[in-house]
């Protein structure tokens, strides 16, 4: 076992590496503040990286102090064993703090690049396609690097080393399983991916899906996140936007042309409308000035339905456009033409309509019929009421032949012959 002298000389070497730590840590803040006087970048990565920066440098000193005071190899076994576990769990604390800093590194690189394409410009295609790859780019290299980071420390266990190689040597298999038992989630990652790159939907972008009018908001290997008009968030998965018809209203550009239509009366006068209408976008900033049109495009019934069309710079401008024409053509209606107001019109009629009385329609007492009316239909029926022969007994040679007595019936009439 150890002695109170190499306590005290670990304690020793573990204050000596927290100094040092302390004065790397202080020596290299100092320099990057003072070189994020004179550019930006340095003050981002140190945002990103600087708590994994200093955690890793004051795990390497520790253990390089603990390395240096406790040989690894002792004469009693109990002591080896304790030793190696101490390496050990330095090992796998340098490994995810490693990993936290590569994941920090690579989101820094992203994010540098990411700054150098501006959405807040009017002419912003390149720069919102260019942000979602980028965004997607990093979501997968930090993916990448925790799983790797995480195969790293179980492969410092000797026992899952041993699984692993049984379990490379049946890859096949097993990718076979993973991939029927995650099909769904394999299918939206590969959707997510590519979206991102073949430019189908970028974030920023104005987009009508499940009926919802909104933004795309975040797009991940996973799912889609639309910022609806009022505030409210949809998620939707990846595979939605590969699979489902929607509207992307910022596909080439963020223009776009709106209708205003308007049911008036047939008095209405269309060309002292479109002269107010010229008067109306020349008063107002949201009209970008490419097309302004009024057109009379269906007057039948009780109505002339106007049709105004105006354009902006985008879905936000347009449908405020929209709205202040509208309000402004209803308000000229109202003041300056008030013919024009759609109306319903009813007939009134003042007395009741005279009733001319309808003609008495001859009756036919000499009906005829298929079986009356007519010496044919006389003969026709006959030839199913003519009477039939009765027999007499003396047609018959003996009593036995004599049929049952029953009573004499008029066989045209169906009731007993009163004879």
């Amino acid at each position: 076992m150890f002695e109170w002298k190499s306590w005290l000389g670990l304690a020793v070497a573990v204050a000596i590496a927290i100094v040092v730590a302390f004065v790397i840590i202080v020596v290299t803040s100092l320099a990057f503040r003072a070189a994020a006087r004179r550019r930006e970048w340095p003050k981002a990565l140190s945002s990103g990286a600087r708590h994994p920066f200093r955690l890793m440098v004051l795990v390497l000193l520790v253990w390089a102090a603990v390395a240096v005071t406790i040989p690894l190899y002792a004469p009693v076994p109990a002591d080896v064993l304790w030793r190696a576990r101490i390496n050990h769990g330095f090992l796998i604390l340098v490994i995810g703090i490693g990993t936290w800093l590569a994941a920090g590194v690579l989101s820094f690189f992203i994010k540098l690049g990411m700054t150098r394409y501006r959405t807040d410009i009017p002419d912003n295609k390149v720069a919102r396609r260019m942000q979602t790859q980028l965004a997607i780019v990093r979501r997968l290299g930090i993916a990448v690097i925790v799983i790797i980071g995480a195969a790293s420390i179980l492969l410092t266990f000797p026992g899952v080393q041993a699984v692993g190689a049984s379990v490379l040597a049946s890859a096949g298999v097993v990718s076979i399983v993973a991939g029927l038992a995650a099909q769904s989630t394999l299918a939206n990652v590969f959707a997510g991916v590519q979206l991102a790159f073949s430019d189908a939907i970028r974030v920023d972008d104005v987009v009508i899906a499940e009926g919802e009018w909104g933004r795309i908001e975040e797009i991940t290997l996973t799912y889609v996140v639309v910022h609806i008009w009022d505030d409210r968030r949809m998620v939707l998965p990846s595979t939605y936007f590969t699979s489902t018809p929607f509207q992307n209203w910022t596909r080439n550009s963020s223009e776009l042309l709106g209708s205003i239509e308007l049911d008036l009366d047939w008095r209405v006068s269309p060309a002292a409308m479109r002269q107010h209408l010229e008067v109306v976008l020349d008063n107002t900033d949201i009209w970008d000035g490419r097309a302004s049109v009024l057109q009379v495009t269906d007057a039948v019934g009780g109505f002339v339905r106007v049709r105004i069309l105006v354009t902006a710079i985008d879905a936000p401008t347009l449908f405020d456009l929209r709205c202040y024409v509208r309000e402004e053509m209803v308000e000229w209606i109202h003041t300056q033409d008030p013919a024009g107001m759609p109306r319903t019109r009813v007939q009134m009629v003042d007395e009741q309509p005279r009733v001319e009385p309808r003609p008495q329609e001859k009756t036919h007492t000499d009906q005829v019929g298929l079986f009356t009316g007519t010496p044919d239909a006389e003969e026709r029926a006959s030839l199913f009421t003519s009477a039939i022969t009765i027999p007499q007994e003396s047609d018959f040679e003996t009593a036995d032949e004599l049929p049952d007595a029953q009573p004499p019936t008029n066989l045209r009439y169906g009731y007993p012959n009163p004879e």
